[in-house]
């Protein structure tokens, strides 16, 4: 079996060695670009299973190098920062992050966290195979098909999109700008309140097939997350 390959994007030698090794005795392989400048590229040429992001880096920050990595992967990205503020994590997680680890760290949390998403990742991916549906949800992304517990779902093209994004990543919050770009191919511009019509009508028709689950939840002042 071919182990995992994680990029480590991080400006500190150290702390980039360190996961490095923990990465390694945990199974997975690993490179570690110094900058924010090679990380398109790296992506592209070699599709790392997972990215660990630094907040700070030269040549261009975090932030910025999620957002372009968002533009053509949908890698999973752990980011790495040790400025704490609520607002940079909010934007982080607008930008597309995953998830957050707040330096100073355990490397063993980091590895757990890594382990946990790729779980999610791989599950993602079995969910999208009618033999393997993970929380009973079968997505077509091809012909734009869904079933819940065997039950067809007749969805818009943009309640389709809103679903397999909101189901791509459980337990993530999405704000309803970084909905609104996804949801909307052309990247038409709507009210963000737009969102809150599509949500409305996407829980209405999984309530419908699964009255007992609450699938799409609120996160109040936030977005939207799925909850499994």
């Amino acid at each position: 079996m071919n182990q995992p390959y994680i990029l480590i994007v991080e400006d500190e030698e150290k702390i980039a060695r360190l996961l490095a090794d923990y990465l390694q005795q945990a199974g997975y392989r690993s490179t570690w670009l110094a900058d924010g400048l090679s990380v398109d590229n790296e992506v592209r040429q070699h599709k790392p299973d997972l990215v660990i992001l630094d907040l700070m880096l030269p040549g261009r920050d975090g932030l910025e190098v999620c957002r372009a990595l968002r533009q053509f992967s949908a890698v999973p990205i752990i980011m790495l920062t040790a400025r704490v503020e609520e607002i940079d994590r909010l934007l982080g997680l607008e930008m597309g992050a995953d998830d957050y680890v707040c330096k100073p760290f355990s490397p063993r949390e980091v590895v757990s966290r890594v382990r946990a998403l790729l779980r999610r990742a791989n599950g993602h991916l079995l969910a999208e195979h009618p033999d393997h549906p993970r929380d009973g949800l079968y997505l077509d992304e091809e012909r734009f098909q869904a079933k819940l517990d065997g039950q067809a779902l007749d969805l818009t093209p943009v309640e389709f999109r809103l679903l397999a994004t909101l189901h791509a990543h459980p337990g993530r919050v999405f704000g309803r700008e970084s909905l609104l770009q996804k949801i909307y191919a052309d990247h038409r511009i709507v009210s963000e309140r737009t969102v809150d019509s599509h949500v409305k009508n996407l829980r209405r028709k999984l309530i419908e097939a699964a009255p007992e689950r609450d699938l799409v939840q609120s996160v109040y002042g936030i977005g939207y997350r799925w909850g499994d």
